[in-house]
């Protein structure tokens, strides 16, 4: 089965949820909430490309999708529903404007214009910062092609507009994504 328009994707490791860690052996569920966004699974498994799609993303890819995809949420009468990427069992449509980044073999691509940064640690200054990590500055760490085009490298050091950052866990690392003009500078 094909889509014309629509991935159609399964959760990774086929749940909807990534809200269990294993510690020493033993699984722990860390949320039981539905609507925690941090729990929700953001991976996907491509089983299907698009219809004519002739794009990179293959059979087999992981994706990384917005944190909605896989949700339950309830009706307003209560009644828990999956929402409109549902198909069937695990499968999902997934829409083109739903997924920010896929991955080919154990490397990271950042798909249409989107791409992900991580944090830096303050830097030294003579000014006390009380903070973790150092605002509006990361380390680029997946690329799409319009900044590859423009010179932008995995590792630079980048500067980005206010209020951009969107949350993933990709790999273990806290990554944010954002768009690709919300870059303002390479240091």
């Amino acid at each position: 089965m094909k889509s014309i328009y629509q991935f159609i994707v399964e959760p990774k490791n086929n749940r909807r949820y990534d809200n269990i860690k294993s510690i020493a052996g033993i699984d722990f569920i860390t949320s039981t909430s539905e609507e925690d966004v941090a729990t929700s699974n953001r991976q996907a498994i491509v089983i299907e490309t698009p219809l004519e799609y002739c794009g990179p993303i293959e059979k087999g890819d992981t994706l990384l999708v917005h944190h909605n995809v896989f949700k339950f949420y309830n009706d307003m009468k209560g009644r828990r529903k999956s929402g409109k990427s549902f198909l069937r069992d695990n499968i999902f449509f997934l829409d083109p404007d739903q997924f920010f980044a896929y991955k080919k073999g154990d490397k990271w691509y950042g798909y249409d214009r989107y791409c992900f940064i991580k944090s830096i640690p303050p830097i030294d200054s003579y000014i006390f910062k009380p903070l973790s990590r150092e605002p509006l500055m990361g380390e680029m760490v997946i690329l799409n092609e319009g900044l590859k085009e423009k010179g932008v490298k995995v590792g630079d050091r980048v500067c980005y507009k206010p209020h951009q950052d969107y949350e993933f866990v990709v790999d273990e690392q806290v990554l944010y994504r954002m768009y690709d003009h919300s870059i303002v500078a390479v240091l």
